[in-house]
């Protein structure tokens, strides 16, 4: 009834393991699931009569889950009634400390109230009692909360109770103590279970999973066994201990894990082995460590050590459980001496320890006692020496020494004997012990063995006997001394006389007897038998065994059906029994068969036979067996009789009726009659006489059937009815649920999704009509069609409740409805719903696609967009997939994407594979999504050099003339195309260490023989493979070497007469060695009569004399030279004539002597004749003897630290008074190569190209190059050598869009030259940008923007950071994010609601970054837009400071650019001043003498080129020297071109890029700066200047004489030096301007009119020495007294000859420098070395130095890092007619030091300006213009 106060729904199950499923009714507060499984509805309202109730359970174990049948609630109007009990319980049982619930539940209105009694006590309140809307609640039970329980409800209308038992259980439980057990083996352990829950239990001991029994160690004690206690516990006994105990079906257990240490003693330290002296303290110490704590006992000679005044024995415990034990003897004696031991002894084990302490004293024996050994076992006599020293000891028996048999074994080191296996007859006796004291003295003593037999008991068993017979077992004991005491044992103990056990000991036998055996007889025996030398002992088991005999017998029993039933049966016996039932089916003549035993039968651990669920067939015969193989088997029948309680075995669970019709419904009742049916609806009886029902029953042989009528039926009558079938026996029913059933209501459908061609729908189903749905019907039209041609989907599966339609058109609008259906009908239409679909992906592909190869990495690709129609949208990019199409390639496409820029496409695929054939498809794109791909098209990059040289090069001279080489072919993959051949690149390797011609040879087979080859010649030979695009990489180079053959013969003889007897001869080695000459051989002969002699000479010798020849008669000479192949062919035969007057002759040949420069040089001229002639050498004139020029005694003239100069032609000339001889040598000094001009060929996205056409090669071959190479603004340079042969390399994996900087050197035998010019070249690709055509912001909410990240594109490097910031307008603080790729899109979260943003983005590839910023406002709350950002009036005091600030720098600015263009036009003023100056000037320069004065300061500066590799070593400098400075500046000449590199060292930048490709510009080639300094105070100083670029006139009549000499060092390093400066001309050789330079110096000697040398060129850096100019104390301070400047070379020069000296007084003198008068002013900033090098003019004039620093710190003051560092050097020079230029020097300074203070980039540089002493101006005064 509507308001009733609780509905109960009983759901019934049979098993216990299985769980009530609430579902969805948990989430209603007015439903209640109990834990019977009973369903509450406590307030019914009228929709509680619209659903069906079902119950669902779950299997605990299985998760198997079942589902009741439905069930339906007739709701009515309330009426008043008497309480109805709903659900209630008769006994519950429950387990102490769980919550149980004692149901009771009633109906009634108005609604009823309850009340609780506990054994007729009414219940009092508490806290573990709560009163629930179920029943009564108990927590935590007790044992006291059993009792009867009353249930009392009332209301107005009438009283009901309900009575049930509550029995609590208390648990089982079992607790071992202690609960931790730690002990050590041999120890002791006890253990206790106590118990609680019950107490008549059964309990067992468990270890480790094995039950323990009591045994000689083991001991169960207690009434129920509940003690355990093991004593000499073994390692094997540790693990975990159980306590097992039982009651009835309940059990429980604990275990204790038992831990045992191995607490045998172990010695930790000791005391060792030592000897005193007597009356000196010993203190032995052993620690030992064990568990529990050992006992230590010291031992002297196997004798207890007895504690008195000088013996002391003490001990402590240490902190880690350790004993140590002190052993001190205050006043050792010699007695004291022997073997000490500490014994260490626990319960675990016993160890000893011993060592010997000797005293020094006459040794002697201790007494020793008579031993006794056992039979058969080691013994061991000691010996026990005390005092020391003794020299042996030894062991004698019989007068025998021992050992004489194997038995037998003398320790001589301790004295003691062991005997093993000791045997009575051999080994008793008496042993004398023997010490050698001394030499000639010894003692000894002796001690007697005697040796005892033990016994031996013959073993025995006990045989097989059962209870009642008698035992007789002997125990004979066959051997052993006499006499003999033999005792028994049972179980270990003394046998009790309460056992009847009789024994009978007579002599060596001992017997038991036992007259009557019974059960406890059982049990173990031993026979001990015990003499004076050892107990034997022999044991064996007594088994009892007693026939089977009933202790319950079956009988005859009743078993009702469907109940439990146990068929008695039980027997003793031992062993114990085994009971087997068997069965005969039925009531006839018994047939037993054993019985299968399952689930439902089961045979208990009595024997007895457990039926779970009685069965009819269970009825018959059943026969219990029992046996033990004792005696007979016995066994017993009895018969099981069946009664059957009354059943329902047929009914109806379910069915169905259709409302308004007639329905019937049977069910079928079985069991012992009479049996009672009647039925019932909702827990109502029905009454026959009701309207609409009618009941009917028949009896059909053993079965009732009886049938329910019901006319016509309603959709109230849906719910469970029930037929009750009653007998004696018992029960039962069977529940009918009548589903009454109608067509279902429309379901009520929304949308789920929407997509481009599918819509998803969602329904939810109102009331199926009591009949399950079978099908949707879902009706779908496009909105301008009518219903009638809609598109339907008939029968959509019941289990869905939602769908999608498909195949639908993107962006159209559709129609939608639905119907229900069941197996009654169909419903009405559903609500009708209308929806559009959204866009969809391009259903067409691009068109015209196209490849066309561009290079071997790059393809290009161009395409149309899709058809119109096909689009679906607006085309937003495309998708370009490429893979490669050949075996091996990889078969998934390769993804690009790009933007689309309009209906043609073009786009370049870069950094492919070379000569690779690819397919490429490519689709397009729009907001949904991306289209289908075009056809694959094929298309081949185009074909490159080959990327690897062929492997395995191998060559091998096959004769002096030919090499055969091979090579394997290269693989596929590093072809890069069309093999076309392979060329073979060689040269030979000269033995003087020069490189002969390179050649090639090209084949297409992979060997080659390469014939015509120099004889025993070293070939470097290279292989390459080349396509048609070119050669590939070369191979290493490999050496071999042809064949040795006979020399060619001696390219020269000479023979001359140094005496009458003897002559000399001479050779040259052949032209042609063809191998390793091994020897010369000299050939002499003469006609009358023919004699020829042959002398040997060593292989390295060019000369041979022979001696007694005849005089006055002519010899013929000729020579020949022996390889290991044999002798070459003759020399020319010469004829010689012994002469007593001999004229002078020079054995030595002229010829070429080449030699590297900076090396001492030998020119031999080895002269004969008689007398011994004189040598001269000549060079144009008389050969100048100097430091450096010298001839031996031998006549070789001798040049040391060659020089460029000393090149030429040199005559030696030899003459006595017979006659002169002259031969002519050509001297070659090789020098450096010239610098290599480097160019770019080809660049791509990750490689350059560069080629490069050598220099001058210094007169010796190029032996390689060295390419060095820095990426742009890095000091980090590679570098990487190259064969002499390349004129091209390429760099790979550069980074893409890159500049890099190159430079080339070439070697040679001397070594490497000038660097070459630095060239910088970019690598293909350039930084990202972002497109125009894109928009960046793709949607933008109230607190979130989605940016468009599609229009970067990435310049054709990869992205490799990406970096986004954005903030609020008027904020300071910038959100950042950063990635290190480059997505579509990016979102920005957060945002707050209705504000503006700035937003800025960086992106940067290798090639560099771009910048991107925005602004964007976020929408407000209602989706509208904001208004636009206007400028805030009013700032904020930060804004104002920023303002104030800003207005500083503009102000300042513009007050720089005013002064920045006055100084430009004051510059450009000066300059055309000083131009025209320069013009007038330039008119009176000539030739003659001209006074000092007359010389301009703005003359031109020589240049000159120097290196390292020109010049020698420095020698010392002479006294009275003048300083020779020259200054490495750089002087404008127009040159073409030029890139300035005056520091092109690795790491360093000498130009900027800008300035590099400008067009031509004025460069200087050489440049340098001389000036002589005199030591003349009164004379004024004078800079000597001229061009000698030019061709210099020399003045008349000057001549160079044999004292001018010249030379020159550089004092920078080795790359500065050779790369002071660069030019893309060809460069003169070097050694070639030196000597212009040296005659230019010439030349000003004598317009100077002070003739003097230029002798030495002295050169320092930072680690030499000091230089030292001599002692004159007119020496110029800078040479005299300051290591070299880097940059600097001073030259010395000896003062005018004597009669110039009237010359001198008319010339200017400079004065030393002091190092007051040398003012430098630095300012720190500024860095590049062009900055003063490159730009500064030369020479150091006045006014156009000051124009160029004004020029230079406009030009570059703002635009130098702080990185970079400053080198220059610029002097500024005034003389005595330069005052007018103070003026101009103020404003000049004060302008640099404005620049200087207010320049923010004024970092770690340094800006000299250098004042030379002479000019006219006052110091102070200068000084005061920086203060």
């Amino acid at each position: 009834m509507v308001g009733e106060s609780a509905v109960a729904f009983k759901s019934s199950f049979r098993s216990a393991l299985t769980h009530l499923s609430p579902l969805q009714l948990l989430s209603r507060p007015r439903f209640l699931i109990t834990s019977t499984g009973a369903l509450y509805i406590l307030d019914v309202q009228n929709e509680d009569g619209l659903y069906n109730y079902r119950c669902i359970t779950r299997h605990r174990y299985t998760g198997e889950t079942r589902q009741s049948n439905s069930a339906r609630l007739f709701v009515s109007d309330p009426a008043n009634s008497a309480p109805s009990i709903l659900d209630g319980f008769d006994h519950r049982k429950a387990m102490a400390g769980q919550r149980v619930e004692l149901p009771c539940k009633a109906s009634g209105h108005p609604t009823p109230k309850y009340r609780w009694l506990k054994d007729n006590v009414p219940w009092e309140p508490d806290s573990r009692f709560r009163q629930t809307v179920t029943g009564l609640l108990i927590e935590n039970t007790r044992p006291s909360d059993s009792g009867n329980y009353v249930c009392e409800v009332w209301n107005n209308y009438g009283t009901a109770e309900m009575i049930g038992r509550l029995y609590v259980k208390q648990p089982l439980k079992a607790t071992i103590s202690p609960r931790k057990v730690k002990s050590s083996v041999g120890s002791q352990v006890s253990l206790s279970c106590s118990v609680t829950g019950t107490e008549d239990q059964e309990l067992s001991w468990y270890r480790n999973g094995e039950i323990i029994n009591p045994g000689n160690n083991v001991r169960i004690t207690g009434i129920n066994r509940e003690n355990l206690i093991m004593d000499g516990m073994a390692k094997s006994d540790g693990g975990a201990y159980q306590c097992f105990v039982r009651k009835d079906k309940m059990s429980a257990q604990d275990y204790v894990q038992v831990i045992l240490e191995d607490g045998t003693p172990k010695i930790i330290s000791a005391f060792s082995e030592k000897v005193v002296s007597p009356g000196e303290p010993v203190s032995l110490m052993c620690n030992v460590k064990g568990t529990p704590l050992p006992t230590i006992t010291w031992t002297l000679d196997e004798d207890p050590i007895v504690k008195d005044g000088s013996h002391r024995i003490s001990q402590i415990i240490t902190s880690e459980g350790n004993v140590v034990s002190y052993l001190n003897i205050s006043n050792t004696q010699v007695r004291d001496g022997g073997v000490y031991r500490c014994t260490a002894n626990n319960s675990a084990g016993v160890v000893p320890y011993q060592a010997r302490i000797n005293v020094r004293g006459p040794a002697s024996i201790r007494p020793m006692k008579n031993i006794t050994a056992i039979a058969g076992r080691d013994t061991y006599i000691h010996c026990r020496v005390i005092g020391y020293p003794y020299y042996s000891i030894k062991w004698y028996k019989d007068s025998l020494l021992l050992p004489f048999n194997h038995r037998q074994v003398a320790f001589e080191n301790n004295g003691t004997l062991k005997l093993s296996d000791v045997q009575k007859e051999v080994d008793e006796g008496e042993y004398t012990c023997n010490v050698l004291v001394q030499p000639q003295l010894s003692t000894s003593q002796s001690v007697h063995v005697t040796v005892k037999v033990p016994p031996f008991i013959q073993p025995f068993e006990f045989p097989r006997f059962s209870i009642g017979q008698r035992v007789f077992i002997p125990c004979v004991v066959v051997s052993g001394d006499l006499p003999i005491t033999i005792t028994w044992q049972k179980d270990g103990r003394p046998i009790p006389a309460s056992l009847g056990v009789t024994i009978d000991n007579i002599d060596f036998t001992s017997s038991l007897r036992i007259s009557n055996l019974s059960l406890m007889h059982n049990g173990n025996y031993t026979c001990i038998a015990r003499n004076d030398a050892a107990a034997v002992e022999h044991q064996s088991q007594l088994i009892v065994r007693v026939p089977p005999r009933f202790v319950v017998q079956p009988s005859d029993q009743d078993g009702i059906y469907g109940k439990a039933v146990i068929l008695n049966c039980s027997a003793e016996g031992y062993p114990v029994p085994t009971i087997v039932w068997k069965y005969s089916k039925g009531a006839g003549v018994p047939q037993f068969q054993p019985i299968a035993l399952n689930g439902r039968i089961q045979l208990l651990t009595n024997g007895s036979l457990l039926i779970k669920h009685v069965l009819e067939e269970d009825s018959g015969y059943y026969l219990c067996k029992v046996s033990n193989d004792v005696g007979a088997d016995v066994s017993k029948s009895m018969y099981l009789t069946v009664k059957i309680p009354a059943m329902i075995t047929s009914y109806p669970n379910t069915t169905l009726a259709t409302q308004g019709q007639k329905k019937e419904m049977s069910c079928t009742a079985h069991g012992e009659k009479p049996i009672i049916v009647r039925w019932e609806k909702e827990d109502r009886i029905i009454n026959p006489e009701m309207s609409r029902y009618l009941v009917s029953t028949k009896e059909v042989g053993d079965e009732v059937i009886s049938t329910l009528q019901i006319l016509p039926t309603v959709r109230e009558d849906s719910g469970f009815f029930s037929c009750h079938a009653i007998n004696s026996y018992g029960e039962d029913r069977g529940i009918i649920q009548l589903t009454v059933q109608e067509p279902p209501d429309p379901p009520e459908i929304e949308i789920r999704e929407v997509r481009a061609r599918s819509i998803a729908l969602r329904w939810t189903m109102g009331f199926d009509g009591n009949s399950p749905i079978t099908g949707y019907d879902i009706e779908c039209k496009n909105k301008s069609d009518s219903w009638d041609s809609v598109q339907r989907t008939k029968d959509v599966s019941p289990q869905l409740n939602q769908a999608t339609i498909i195949d639908l058109h993107p962006s159209s609008t559709y129609n939608i409805r639905m119907y229900a259906k069941n197996r009654i009908g169909k419903s009405e239409a559903s609500n009708e719903l209308t929806i559009t679909t959204d866009e969809a992906a391009p259903d067409g592909p691009p068109q015209d696609v196209q490849l066309e190869p561009i290079s071997s990495q790059s393809i290009r690709v161009t395409w149309k967009a899709p058809k119109k129609h096909l689009q679906n949208g607006i085309i937003r990019g495309y998708q370009i997939g490429y893979r490669e199409y050949s075996a091996g390639g990889n078969f998934q496409f390769n993804i690009i994407s790009i933007d689309t820029t309009g209906d043609s496409e073009v786009y370049t695929l870069n950094n492919l594979k070379k000569f690779t054939q690819y397919g490429m498809v490519v689709q397009a794109c729009n907001r949904a999504g991306i289209g289908p791909s075009s056809q694959e098209i094929i298309t081949t990059t185009l074909e490159d050099v080959p990327s690897c040289p062929p492997g395995n090069v191998q060559a091998t001279a096959t004769s002096p003339e030919t090499i055969s080489i091979s090579w394997s072919t290269l693989a596929k993959e590093t072809l890069n195309g069309i093999l076309q051949g392979f060329r073979v690149i060689y040269w030979a390797n000269l033995l003087d260490g020069e490189l002969g011609e390179i050649r090639n040879v090209t084949t297409t087979q992979p060997s080659l023989e390469l014939d015509g080859l120099e004889k025993y010649t070293n070939y470097s030979i290279q292989v390459l493979a080349f396509t048609r695009a070119g050669d590939g990489v070369r191979s290493e180079q490999i050496f071999t070497r042809t064949k040795e053959d006979v020399p060619g013969p001696p390219a020269g003889v000479k023979a001359a007469a140094s005496s009458a007897s003897t002559v000399f001869v001479s050779w040259l080695p052949p032209l042609k060695l063809n191998g390793i000459i091994r020897k010369y051989t000299v050939f002499c002969s003469h006609p009358y009569p023919t004699v020829i002699s042959e002398f040997e000479a060593s292989p390295d010798s060019f000369s041979y004399r022979i001696p007694n020849l005849s005089r006055n008669r002519q010899y013929s000479v000729w020579v020949v030279a022996v390889t290991a192949a044999g002798r070459g062919n003759s020399s020319e035969i010469i004829t010689v004539e012994p002469l007593a007057k001999a004229p002078a002759r020079i054995l030595t040949f002229s010829g070429t002597v080449t030699t590297p420069w900076m090396k001492d040089i030998v020119l031999p001229c080895k002269a004969v004749g008689d007398p011994a002639p004189t040598v001269k050498w000549m060079k144009e004139s008389l050969v100048m003897i100097d430091g450096r020029r010298s001839i031996f005694s031998n006549g070789s003239f001798v040049i040391r630290t060659v020089k460029a100069e000393d090149s030429g032609y040199y005559s030696c000339v030899a003459s006595n008074n017979w006659g002169s001889d002259e031969i002519i040598l050509n001297l070659q000094v090789q020098v450096p190569p010239d610098q290599p001009r480097l160019t770019v060929s080809k660049t791509t996205s990750s490689s350059i190209t560069l080629s490069w056409i050598p220099g001058d090669n210094g007169g010796s071959s190029i032996r390689g190059y060295i390419l060095q190479y820095s990426e742009d603004n890095s000091e980090q340079w590679g570098s990487f050598p190259i064969s002499p042969s390349e004129r091209s390399y390429r760099l790979e994996t550069l980074k893409c869009g890159t500049w890099y900087k190159f430079t080339l050197t070439a070697q040679n035998g001397v070594g490497p030259g000038r660097i070459s010019e630095i060239i910088e070249a970019k690598t293909l690709g350039k930084e990202p940008q972002f497109s125009k055509e894109q928009e960046l912001f793709a949607s933008i909410n109230t607190t979130r923007v989605r940016l468009n990240l599609i229009g970067w594109n990435d310049g054709g490097c990869p992205i490799t950071s990406f970096t986004l910031e954005y903030r609020p307008f008027g904020t300071t603080v910038w959100t950042t994010a950063q990635r290190t790729s480059l997505s579509k899109s990016y979102i920005l979260y957060d945002l707050q609601e209705a504000t503006w943003y700035e937003l800025q983005m960086r992106v940067c590839n290798s090639a560099g970054c771009a910048e991107k910023q925005a602004k964007f406002a976020t929408l407000n709350y209602d989706g509208s837009t904001i208004p636009p950002l206007i400028k805030s009036v009013v700032q904020s005091e930060e804004g104002l400071a920023t303002n104030e600030g800003l207005k500083m720098l503009v102000t300042i600015s513009c007050i720089l650019v005013g002064v920045l263009l006055l100084f430009v036009m004051l510059m450009i003023v000066r300059r055309r001043r000083r131009e025209q100056r320069l013009k007038r000037l330039r008119g009176k320069i000539n030739v003659s003498l001209v006074p000092m004065r007359a010389y301009s300061p703005n003359m031109k500066v020589s240049t000159v080129l120097l290196t390292d590799a020109d010049f020698g070593e420095t020698s010392k400098q002479k006294s009275l020297t003048v300083t020779h400075t020259v200054h490495y500046q750089s002087v404008s000449q127009a040159t073409g071109p030029l890139v300035d590199v005056s520091d092109a060292r690795p790491g360093t930048n000498p130009t900027t890029r800008r300035s590099a490709k400008t067009g031509p510009t004025a460069r200087n080639r050489y440049a340098s700066q001389w000036t002589l300094n005199r030591p003349h105070p009164t004379i004024s100083a004078h800079t000597l200047t001229t061009d000698w670029r030019l061709p210099t006139p020399r003045p008349a009549g000057s001549v160079d004489k044999e004292s001018d000499s010249y030379s020159v060092s550089p004092s920078q390093d080795t790359d500065r030096a050779r790369s002071s400066m660069v030019s893309t001309e060809s460069a003169s050789s070097t050694y070639e301007e030196l000597a212009r330079a040296y005659e230019h110096a010439k030349m000003e000697e004598q317009l100077r009119h002070a003739k003097f040398t230029i002798t030495e060129c002295f050169i320092s850096d930072t680690s030499s020495e000091q230089l030292t100019a001599g002692t004159n104390d007119y020496t110029d301070s800078l040479t005299s007294s300051t290591p070299s400047e880097s940059g600097i070379c001073r030259f010395t020069a000896s003062p005018p000859k004597p009669q110039d000296g009237g010359r001198v007084m008319n010339m200017a003198v400079p004065k030393a420098h002091r190092p007051g008068e040398t003012l430098e002013v630095t300012f720190q900033f500024l860095r590049q070395a062009d900055f003063w090098r490159s730009s500064c003019p030369a020479p150091c004039s006045n006014r156009a130095c000051l124009s160029h620093l004004s020029r230079t710190m406009s030009r570059r003051l703002l635009k130098v890092s702080k990185e970079e560092t400053p080198q220059c050097l610029c002097s500024l020079c005034w003389c005595s007619h330069s005052k007018d230029m103070l003026p101009s020097i103020q404003l000049v300074l004060k302008k640099l030091v404005l620049w200087a203070m207010i320049s923010t980039l004024c970092y770690a540089s340094s800006f000299q300006i250098k004042i030379e002493a002479p000019c006219h101006i006052n110091i102070q005064r200068f000084q005061q213009l920086f203060s």
